[in-house]
């Protein structure tokens, strides 16, 4: 038997014993695989890449190997643009991570999407997320001063940012547009996500408005590790003002 034909079988068996393991579990290191099936650890590192390969497993610098199982990741109209529910709703579990908050000045572009003058003053929320206790994404919000002129204490408080806008602003955010491209990370995003700076990444660019007034209240961008989620677009048409019942259906 060959060693290609070695590590292969090896990762065949390793997935059937893992495929009713929850997302986070860790898995056995290259040491343990290689002196249970009598191969080097150049066979049992070659069927660990194999798994990583089909998604099934993601391996951690410095903290070992875990199942990994990608949730689909839908972006639509009719869903709450919020990491925290969208997640709960694919069987999973979020949590956020407050990397920093400052305020700063909008530049032309996220000026125009936020249908404010450029310069006007913005909070920077940047956020590192996590999908079933593993990296998944690195975000940059943008929320308008004048719409929410305090956010420090309330970002630390409350993970969600979508109860946030709804708490304190009383506006029902809507993803009102969005544009997915797949990318390669700068230095600060790969480091965030924790990934190789020459594997590409989702990137999401988002505009919410609220459902009632139809108030732009946040623009993002948000970077994802493609083994965490599988982005899914749904198309509901061109955004427009709904009744806030079938907004929260």
């Amino acid at each position: 038997m060959t060693k290609t034909s070695r590590y292969a079988e090896i990762a065949d068996v390793l997935a059937e014993e893992i495929s009713d393991r929850p997302s986070g579990a860790r898995i056995s290191s290259e040491h343990e695989i290689a002196a249970r099936f009598g191969v080097s650890r150049a066979a049992a590192r070659a069927a660990l890449q194999e798994l990583e390969g089909r998604l099934m497993v993601r391996r951690v610098r410095g903290a070992g190997t875990f199942v990994n199982r990608p949730i689909d990741y839908v972006l639509s109209q009719r869903k709450a643009p919020s990491l925290h529910k969208t997640v709960e709703d694919a069987g999973g579990t979020a949590r956020t991570v407050v990397r920093e908050i400052r305020r700063v000045r909008l530049d032309e572009r996220r000026a125009a999407r936020l249908e404010r003058p450029e310069g006007s003053e913005a909070h920077l929320l940047v956020r590192q997320s996590y999908i079933n206790g593993l990296i998944s994404g690195w975000s940059q919000e943008h929320i308008p001063v004048d719409l929410l002129p305090e956010l420090d204490a309330a970002v630390h408080a409350v993970e969600s940012l979508d109860s946030i806008l709804r708490q304190m602003c009383r506006v029902t955010p809507v993803r009102a547009w969005c544009r997915v491209s797949y990318t390669l990370p700068g230095p600060e995003v790969a480091a965030g996500l924790e990934a190789e700076r020459h594997r590409p990444v989702w990137l999401v660019e988002s505009l919410s408005r609220d459902a009632d007034s139809a108030l732009a209240v946040m623009c993002s961008d948000t970077w994802s590790r493609p083994d965490s989620t599988r982005i899914i677009v749904e198309l509901d048409g061109p955004w427009n003002q709904r009744t806030e019942g079938e907004w929260r259906a």
